[in-house]
């Protein structure tokens, strides 16, 4: 079995953790693989906050209700799904494709994509533009099979929850490879821990909090029990 898989497989939700710091270095490697998942037109809609500090994780782990997994690890890791940073990112993608050695055409066709790339986060007000964009993509589909964009905020707070959900899953996998065990966790106060993070609840959504750590002694493994391929997967 490969390093990677091993580390798929081997991979718990830990519940008690020695709070031993982590190495600034192990730290960047963890961020970098979120960093590097796959994202949904490389927009990254998501900021992540490594909460490392005594004094700010304690008072996060409180705002997790005080769980385990938060008031012991030695980080907490924020996954936050941002739909603010769409122009930033895009602007900056932008200027790299400018330098990175693509052809005029190519340059040409992502400008013409990230110009009209603000049209599918836009709104309006009372959702009046993505109530058109609802009509016009509906009328589309009588006659072309398209796919429906996000035609609100709850929409596009689901589409953006994906792509910070498949940075989650890198950082876990990371910290497993690299030895470190994490908890991901749904269980917390959101309108507190957006004001604790000073983010807006318009642009921001918290997807999940990871604990991240070493395992203790005091952790009890338990049996792992997932359903079989027969009763998850269809072979068409």
């Amino acid at each position: 079995m490969s390093h990677i898989l091993k580390a798929i497989f081997d991979r718990r939700a830990i519940k008690v953790f020695d709070a031993t710091p982590i190495p600034d270095d192990v730290r960047d490697q963890l961020l970098d693989a979120a960093r590097v998942a796959p994202s949904s037109f490389n927009i990254q809609p998501y900021r992540l906050y490594w909460i490392a500090s005594p004094e700010r994780r304690k008072a996060a782990a409180d705002l997790c209700m005080g769980q385990s997994p938060a008031a012991t690890a030695s980080a907490l890791v924020v996954a936050v799904a941002d739909l603010g940073s769409w122009k930033s990112t895009t602007e900056r993608h932008l200027a790299w494709i400018r330098t990175a050695g693509f052809s005029d055409d190519k340059i040409a066709e992502y400008e013409r994509r990230a110009k009209f790339g603000k049209f599918f986060f836009v709104q309006g007000w009372f959702n009046v533009f993505g109530a058109m964009k609802w009509a016009a993509l509906r009328g589309v589909h009588l006659v072309k099979t398209v796919g429906m964009a996000p035609v609100s905020r709850r929409g596009l707070f689901a589409w953006a929850t994906k792509s910070t959900s498949l940075a989650c899953q890198n950082l876990m996998i990371a910290a497993e490879a690299l030895g470190l065990n994490t908890c991901p966790m749904e269980g917390f106060d959101g309108a507190r821990l957006l004001k604790f993070l000073e983010l807006s609840p318009k642009l921001h959504e918290i997807v999940m909090v990871i604990a991240v750590g070493r395992k203790s002694a005091e952790h009890i493994e338990q049996p792992q029990w997932r359903r079989p391929l027969e009763a998850t997967v269809t072979y068409l």
